[in-house]
C-alpha cells in the first residue's frame, strides 16, 4: 500500500493538524519574511533574538517556543531588525519582496459601519491607505481593503473598537 501526503494538511504545522485546524484558519502570525510555516518551524532555533530585538514590541514568544506578532500591541513598521538579528534563516529578507505577501487586513461581519454605525477608526489608523470607505445611498460608508496597498502592518487592528478587523492570510486571486 502506498501511501501519499494528505492534502489537507498543505501548508498547515503538525500542531495545526491536531488541532483540526485543516483550513489554517487560525493560523499564527510569524514575524515578517518568515519563510513558509513547515521551514520555519524545522529553521527556527527559538533563541528569541527576533523578540528581544523588535522596537515595537509586536513579537511575543508563543507555543513551543515560536515566535509570533501579536498586533494588538501595535504595528510593525518593517524596519527589517529581527530578520537582520535572525542567524538560523528562519526570516530570510532576501527571499521576499514583501514582508507578508499574502497578509491583509480583513473587515469582519462584526464590523460597525457594516451595522449601520459610523466607523472610520481603521481608515483613519491605516498609513498606506488601504482601507477606504465606499458611500452608498441610505447607508453609512462601508470600509473595503484594497489588497494592491494592504501592507499587512496591522495599524488598523488595535485601534477598531469591536475586534472586527483581523490580519491574516488572503488568496492570491482575491488579492489580484
Amino acid at each position: 500500500m502506498k501511501v501519499g501526503l494528505c492534502p489537507v494538511t498543505n501548508g498547515i504545522s503538525r500542531a495545526q493538524f491536531i488541532r483540526g485546524n485543516f483550513n489554517g484558519s487560525k493560523q499564527v502570525i510569524r514575524p515578517p519574511w518568515a519563510v513558509a510555516e513547515p521551514d520555519f518551524v524545522e529553521a527556527c532555533s527559538r533563541c528569541g533574538d527576533c523578540v528581544g530585538i523588535c522596537p515595537e514590541k509586536i513579537l511575543e514568544t508563543g507555543r513551543g517556543g515560536f515566535p509570533q506578532v501579536n498586533f494588538s500591541k501595535g504595528e510593525c513598521t518593517f524596519c527589517g531588525d529581527c530578520a537582520g538579528k535572525c542567524t538560523s534563516g528562519a526570516l530570510n529578507k532576501r527571499n521576499f519582496d514583501a514582508p507578508w505577501p499574502l497578509l491583509k487586513a480583513i473587515i469582519e461581519p462584526s464590523c460597525l459601519a457594516l451595522k449601520q454605525v459610523v466607523c472610520h477608526t481603521c481608515g483613519e489608523s491605516c498609513p498606506a491607505g488601504a482601507i477606504r470607505f465606499r458611500i452608498s445611498v441610505g447607508a453609512v460608508a462601508r470600509p473595503e481593503v484594497d489588497p494592491a496597498a494592504c501592507t499587512g502592518c496591522g495599524a488598523c487592528y488595535g485601534p477598531c473598537p469591536v475586534s472586527a478587523v483581523t490580519i491574516g492570510e488572503i488568496l492570491a486571486e482575491a488579492a489580484a
